[in-house]
């Protein structure tokens, strides 16, 4: 079976409801959302670092228990794993503080063995940090030459747009590097200065990667391909919480990814009714994680949904 490898932070993060703490959960964009796919019953590594502290044993335990390949952590002693407080408001939307102590020198692993159309999910801050780039680039080369299929979660927040500017020449590399991008209407207010998908693929993304999905919060969501666009409405649920919503969207799309038995080389071919299974698969992960305070969907959820397939 294709393996899916995540490239990304890891983080505590601490929630808080009405000011009062209310559940502390291993976090991360793409941790989320492999740590779902683990539980769903997809092999997963995850390539990132934590320090040697108790957060950090707490997190590689976490993982452990979710069946994610940990062969590929950094594990430093000089500075401690990164904590995070997500306020949630009104809407149950969070807002972040966070909290870092990263050592000089990051992300020192063995990358893990790559075979061709084997999954490299990617995104967030992680991918576009300079400290980190070099270390990035090097995996995603590497990745790229054995003929992996790679899915690249934008995921740029307010907290950078101030680094737009200097961030562009790596986003757009990025984008290079997909078989898919998954944006948001925000991060392309943030990057690019609008908030149209179409703009925004027309302009930045289709010359270099065909495949586009957009997400606008609990708008529809939107996929541009070179074949055309389709449009996906999102049913309105009550929410407890939306951290993690997007990153199992993510995953569910890659688990429909897997489960449609779709290789980078007919990415551009890919008929709508197998983009339809891709998207739906998507939707129910994103909306199941809403209502919960867990960041990624349950054990319980994740043994119905495989046993409907």
């Amino acid at each position: 079976m294709r393996k899916i490898i995540g490239i990304g932070e890891t983080i505590m993060d601490i929630i808080f409801k009405n000011g009062q703490p209310t559940a502390a959960v291993p976090g991360g964009s793409t941790f989320n959302g492999i740590i779902s796919l683990g539980r769903l019953g997809v092999p997963v590594t995850m390539i990132t670092e934590t320090g040697n502290d108790k957060v950090g044993r707490i997190i590689l335990e976490f993982m452990a228990d979710n069946g994610i390949d940990s062969s590929s952590v950094c594990v430093y002693e000089d500075g401690r794993t990164a904590v995070s407080l997500a306020f949630l408001n009104e809407k149950n939307d969070a807002e972040y503080t966070f909290y870092k102590d990263y050592p000089k020198a990051r992300l020192d692993v063995k990358w893990p063995d790559v075979q061709k159309d084997d999954i490299i999910m990617m995104g967030s801050y992680f991918v576009l940090n300079p400290a980190l780039r070099p270390k990035v680039k090097e995996f995603l080369e590497y990745a790229r030459s054995r003929g992996a299929f790679i899915y690249y979660d934008i995921n740029f927040r307010s907290t950078h747009a101030h680094e737009a500017a200097e961030l562009y020449g790596t986003i757009v590399e990025n984008f290079g590097y997909a078989d898919i991008v998954r944006g948001s209407t925000e991060d392309f207010h943030y990057m690019f200065g609008t908030s149209d998908p179409e703009r925004a693929y027309r302009e930045e993304v289709s010359k270099r990667c065909k495949q586009m999905l957009c997400t606008d919060a609990d708008g529809d969501i939107r996929l541009f391909t070179a074949n055309g666009t389709k449009c996906y409405p999102v049913t309105k649920i009550e929410t407890v919480s939306t951290i993690g919503a997007g990153d199992n969207f993510n995953a569910g799309c890659l688990y429909g990814v897997v489960k449609n038995n779709v290789g980078r080389d007919e990415m551009e071919s890919l008929p709508f009714e197998k983009w339809d299974s891709i998207v739906a698969s998507g939707q129910m992960l994103a909306a199941e994680v809403c209502q919960s305070y867990n960041n990624s969907v349950s054990k319980e959820f994740a043994k119905r949904y495989t046993s409907l397939l």
